[in-house]
């Protein structure tokens, strides 16, 4: 957003994810390990505002604007369907900010930052990865454990030692370089986030696993298993009996691997309406009756 980095102190009210602790009536602090990378990534020189009362007016600007953002900004509380929604929104207010002039200075807010901005040091390394790498290790269930929470991973690698990269709201499974699975973030503790597709392969050899998997419960709130195949499923079943009605709506999934969601749904009802009930009804030019 701004372009670059502040080639003096930036100042800051000692920040939990920063400061570990403060020490005495100095300016000095012990910083977190991730907070410290940061700052030699950018080149940031951190100035600790003083505790309480005594730091008050050290940050009086800062705290103002911010007051003025949220009154104007998030009161009410804005409602949105997801944090990237957010985090849209909140990057339209700042651009539009830049038009605002504060109380009878001269020029507005973008004005001022343009005057700045060239007084900016440039980045010459990338972006910060803020995520935490974390090895994990592969359960029976094919599941790992992150901070409390269980997340699946493919059935392949059962046993297997994986690497987590742990985000604010997100987080991504790699075996090696290659990305296996990627998940949203639980926040409350002994939670589990069950991703359906990453059990196919297991389940096609034991079907009668299904009607009861969490997974499959997860998945259906999730709307990735719909009402119609659920249709689709119970007519398989009555067709050619639980155990091979459920094993070939298990092959109809591992269709949606090479398909698009809302193609394999379309081929499904499409097949409904044929009596199509074998394994390869969901996909695009399979069979149009039994």
């Amino acid at each position: 957003m701004l372009g670059g980095v502040p080639t003096g102190k930036v100042r800051y009210d000692n920040l939990k994810a920063a400061v570990s602790a403060v020490l005495g009536f100095t300016r000095a602090r012990t910083e977190s390990a991730r907070w410290t990378a940061f700052r030699e990534h950018y080149g940031v020189e951190a100035f600790y505002c003083q505790p309480g009362i005594k730091g008050a007016h050290e940050k009086g600007g800062v705290e103002g604007d911010i007051g003025w953002f949220r009154r104007n900004h998030l009161v009410p509380i804005p409602e949105v369907g997801s944090l990237d929604e957010l985090n849209e929104m909140i990057d339209r207010w700042d651009e539009a900010d830049e038009g605002r002039r504060i109380g009878a200075r001269a020029r507005t807010v973008g004005e001022y930052l343009a005057i700045e901005r060239p007084l900016l040091r440039t980045v010459s390394q990338g972006p910060f990865e803020t995520g935490l790498l974390l090895p994990v290790r592969v359960d029976r269930y094919s599941q790992i454990t992150v901070r409390t929470n269980r997340y699946s991973v493919p059935a392949r690698f059962i046993g297997r030692q994986l690497r987590v990269m742990l985000h604010a709201s997100h987080l991504i499974v790699y075996d090696g370089q290659q990305v296996v699975a990627e998940h949203d973030r639980l926040f409350a503790k002994g939670g589990r986030r069950l991703e359906l597709d990453h059990y196919l392969e297991v389940l096609i050899r034991k079907p009668g696993a299904l009607p009861g998997a969490t997974a499959l419960e997860q998945a259906r709130a999730a709307g990735k298993f719909t009402p119609v195949h659920d249709t689709w499923w119970a007519a398989a079943c009555k067709a050619h009996g639980d155990r091979d009605g459920t094993r070939a709506l298990i092959e109809v999934l591992l269709l949606a691997r090479h398909l698009p969601t809302e193609h394999l749904v379309t081929g499904l009802a499409a097949a409904l309406r044929a009596g199509a009930l074998t394994a390869d009804a969901g996909r695009p030019g399979g069979p149009q009756s039994r």
